[in-house]
């Protein structure tokens, strides 16, 4: 994350009530946006194990 309270924490490890309220906000615009937005869909599809996976090798 480049700014706020989680400033250079992973997405993936920012907690899901953060996501869920940017997700009722709205995502902010630009490339930071298209992630947050990843990411919500990553962690409602509970697919979070496989950037887990990822981020071992």
């Amino acid at each position: 994350m480049p700014y706020g309270k989680y400033k250079d924490k992973y997405l993936i490890d920012l907690p899901e009530h953060y996501i869920v309220w940017y997700h009722q906000k709205g995502f902010p615009k630009g490339t930071i946006g298209k992630q947050l937005q990843t990411i919500y869909e990553i962690k409602v599809n509970g697919l979070e194990h496989i950037i887990r996976n990822i981020q071992r090798m």
